[in-house]
Order: structure tokens, then C-alpha cells, then sequence
């Protein structure tokens, strides 16, 4: 697991594709409003996550998120950072239904999205991400760390697309609790660093 910074801007792109639903989001559908969305072609999307990202950069005091490799390749994505950063998140009635808080408190942060590169799924990768997202927002000054995903029942099938915000079972393993279950399909989970022994 590398921060996002540290990583060739090749790597990202090799494990978002060229075709589907994160070659065409480039991990901006919480960045950009809604009413913005159509009107930001696709390498405007990618020059934005380039700049967020800092990859190539080391040195780059910030960056939004982790790289998994596997076996020197690289293989998947994990969105994390301040949730004020997500401008369409914080307008969205999901993560807020039944809570009382503050949308614009910098210390909380947010994993947003997952993308485990074609070949590379089914081997832990999105679990392998989260873990380490605790890691990486709490070591960069979060008090908190939230994600919103979906909630997966047996026998009925999900599409990889609506699990890009990862799945209930993935935050579980990293040690997130549930706060709230705004719809049937979809839970909010979180992590308070000031409760952790």
C-alpha cells in the first residue's frame, strides 16, 4: 500500500482502465456537483484527480488516497480524505438521513470509492484498502473516518458498479461500526480515533 503521491500517474490510470465506469469518473462523481456533472469531459476529470493525487510527487505535502500493489503490479484504489473535499457528498440526503452533524467539520474523513483493477478482483484488495485507510486518515490528523456502502444480501445481485463505495462486509474487517442506515441498501459506517484504546 502506497499513498497516491508516491505512485506513478501511469500505475493509477493502468488500474482505472480505459473503459468503464472509473475511466469515465476518474473518482470525481462526489467532487463535481450534480448539475456540473455532463459538462466536465472525461480529461478534465483526469486532469483533476492528477492534481489531487500529487502522483509522481513524494515530496507533495497531500494527497487523496492509497495504491495497492500485488506482486509488483498495481491493483487497486482507495479514495480517502477530509469529507469536506466532496462538495456533491455533502449536499447528498444518504449519508445525513437521521444525523445530526456538522457536514463541514475537517475532521472527518471519508472513503469514498474503490476500484480494483480488472484481473485483480476476488483477492482482498478492497479489504487490504480499507485497513489501510484507517492507517493514512488517522495519521494525517482525522478524528474520524466514515464510509457509506452498500449493503449486500445473499442471493440477490449487486452490479461491481454500485459497490465502487466498497461493501458493509469491508468496513466491518477494518473495524468501522454502523451509525446509521438511511435506505435498505446502504449503511453508514465509521471509526472515532478518540474512542480507540
Amino acid at each position: 500500500m502506497v499513498p497516491a503521491n508516491r505512485v506513478p500517474w501511469e500505475d493509477l490510470q493502468a488500474i482505472f482502465g480505459t473503459r468503464g465506469d472509473p475511466s469515465s469518473c476518474q473518482c470525481q462523481w462526489f467532487k463535481i456537483r450534480d448539475f456540473q456533472w455532463k459538462s466536465v469531459p472525461v480529461e478534465e476529470r483526469a486532469a483533476r484527480l492528477r492534481a489531487q493525487t500529487n502522483c509522481g510527487h513524494p515530496d507533495a505535502e497531500a494527497t487523496t488516497g492509497i495504491v495497492a500493489y500485488l506482486d509488483g503490479e498495481p491493483a487497486g484504489w482507495c479514495a480517502v480524505e477530509p469529507r469536506t473535499a466532496y462538495p456533491r457528498l455533502l449536499r447528498m440526503r444518504v449519508p445525513w438521513s437521521g444525523r445530526d452533524e456538522d457536514k463541514d467539520d475537517d475532521g472527518v474523513w471519508t472513503v469514498s470509492c474503490f476500484v480494483t483493477r480488472t484481473g485483480f478482483r476476488r483477492r482482498g484488495i478492497s479489504q487490504a484498502l480499507a485497513r489501510e485507510a484507517v492507517d493514512f486518515a488517522r495519521d494525517r490528523g482525522a478524528r474520524s473516518l466514515e464510509g457509506y456502502p452498500m449493503e449486500t444480501e445473499p442471493g440477490k445481485e449487486v452490479t461491481w458498479g454500485e459497490l465502487y463505495v466498497g461493501s458493509r462486509s469491508i468496513f466491518e474487517a477494518a473495524g468501522f461500526r454502523e451509525v446509521s442506515k438511511p435506505t435498505p441498501r446502504r449503511v453508514v459506517m465509521r471509526i472515532d480515533f478518540s474512542e480507540e484504546p
